[in-house]
């Protein structure tokens, strides 16, 4: 099956430059092709006549290079037309309805470049004693277009892949591709699949076999995560103190950027230090739910962990603002929320649960997700629920048998209970998925039709069609040429 691969990168300073260019005219035609969808929307909506027509959805980007954006030719083509294919991966997931239309790209923040097999080539390092291959060699560019050798640590072996992507972020350079990795297997042809027939072989157990092999887990603040067994993951001392002083420096980089002279090197220096100090407390918390998720599911003792479905993107959402009869704004304690905010997100609760799904399933195990509701106020000997059993965060005393707990293992055991009954009832564990079919507009003849000619019918939104006809889009070119070189 296919399997991630995500290594550092070692450009060296010549090569870097050039690698810098292709990041940018990639998302320059990426952003050209959003512009060019949010005119034909717009224009849609302010020509009567127009309402109902097709909308292109293509590849093509030749129109994009002019007199003004020569120097898209001193990049290769493919990286070109690499830009036009990630956006129309992009507006695919948006018909599937798992994410919004494709936006525009910013020059901040991480940024990549895709190549696909025409731009790179693996070359293997072979043993001279056991005429084994022992790693690659990373060719990147053309014979017009040569960047050579780039250097990249392998810390595992790996199979040769079709494309890959090159990114940069706060300074440093990664290698990231997706290969055959014929030592990794499932059973079933897919990730639903393989859901499925997990359960199935679970559920022939009976409800005292499973609580022996299920593991729950609560994912909290103070602990990030404690289990039915009783066991707390969270980060090292040492590791949360260094994260205190990372956000210390990242804050005071951040006066010292704006007080400097605005486009000046000493001010591009102080903002690289500022994307710098983040990147640990990432790398942090990425580490710590690789190594929380292996250490769940290595456990031969249990074959179910069960989790609580928590909406992480609602609960980190921004407060409305609050006004009174004048129009005033109110305190609607948003400082307070960003705290919270910020405190769920360092927890790393989505991370943990996604890693352990994908390396139950390779081991034949299962992870499912219950819901929340009330967790913390049930009581897991007797399942009764009030809000006076929690006398404080951290104790937990039922108030009708009297029992006495740790809050978060006591959620941890209700959660364990809740899957169990999940899995037994038989209810499907995987939602099916909406299929996308496009239709392509053929000639009087098969061989006139090109790639460019695939057109999707398309709605305008209902939210666009409130918005006021003289108001401009933000980020969207003015003229937009449509003429093809």
């Amino acid at each position: 099956m296919l399997n991630g691969y995500k290594f550092r990168l070692y450009p060296s300073p010549e090569q870097e430059p050039i690698l810098l260019q292709w990041i940018g005219c990639q998302r320059l035609i990426y952003n050209a092709k959003v512009q060019e969808d949010r005119y034909f929307r717009r224009f849609q909506r302010r020509m009567v006549g127009t309402v109902g027509e097709d909308i292109p959805v293509d590849q093509q980007y030749s129109r994009f290079i002019t007199a003004k954006t020569a120097f898209l030719r001193q990049v290769p083509s493919p990286v070109l037309r690499n830009g036009a294919v990630r956006w129309r991966q992009a507006y695919q997931r948006f018909f599937k309805k798992l994410s919004g239309r494709p936006k525009m790209k910013r020059k901040s923040g991480r940024q990549s470049v895709w190549l696909t097999s025409e731009l790179f080539d693996f070359r293997p390092i072979v043993d001279d004693t056991t005429g084994a291959v022992c790693g690659y060699h990373l060719h990147v560019g053309t014979d017009k277009f040569p960047v050579g050798i780039i250097p990249y640590v392998a810390h595992r072996p790996h199979a040769v892949p079709a494309s890959i992507y090159l990114a940069i972020e706060g300074g440093q350079w990664w290698l990231s591709f997706a290969a055959e990795d014929l030592t990794v297997t499932i059973p079933g042809k897919d990730g639903d699949a393989a859901t499925e027939r997990i359960a199935e072989d679970l559920r022939h157990l009976s409800a005292d076999q499973l609580a022996e092999r299920t593991l729950g887990g609560d994912r909290g603040i103070a602990k990030p995560l404690m289990t039915s067994d009783g066991h707390v993951f969270d980060l090292l001392p040492v590791q949360q103190t260094r994260i205190q002083k990372a956000r210390r420096q990242h804050r005071r980089w951040q006066r010292r950027a704006a007080r400097r002279k605005k486009g000046s090197q000493n001010q591009k220096k102080a903002y690289r230090k500022v994307a710098h100090y983040p990147q640990y407390e990432k790398n942090v918390r990425h580490e710590y739910a690789h190594q929380t998720s292996h250490a769940l599911v290595v456990h031969a003792a249990y074959d179910l962990y069960v989790f609580e479905n928590l909406p992480i993107q609602q609960m980190t959402k921004r407060p409305k603002a609050k006004k009174d009869a004048q129009g005033h704004f109110l305190p609607n304690g948003r400082a307070a929320k960003a705290g919270l905010n910020r405190a769920i997100l360092a927890s790393a609760w989505g991370q943990v649960v996604m890693f352990t799904r994908y390396k139950a399933r390779r081991r034949g195990k299962l992870v499912i997700t219950v819901p929340p509701q009330h967790s913390s106020q049930e009581c897991a000997e007797c399942t009764f629920t009030a809000p006076d059993n929690r006398p404080s965060q951290a104790a937990f005393v039922c108030q009708r048998c009297g029992h006495r707990d740790n809050a978060d293992h006591n959620a941890a055991r209700v959660i364990k209970k809740r899957g169990i009954q999940k899995l037994l009832s038989g209810e499907p564990l995987t939602t099916s998925r909406k299929t996308t079919r496009i239709f392509r507009t053929l000639g009087p003849e098969r061989s006139e039709v090109t790639p460019g000619e695939t057109h999707i019918r398309r709605a305008p939104s209902k939210t666009d069609m409130h918005r006021s006809q003289n108001q401009e889009l933000r980020g969207v070119i003015r003229e937009t040429p449509t003429s093809t070189r």
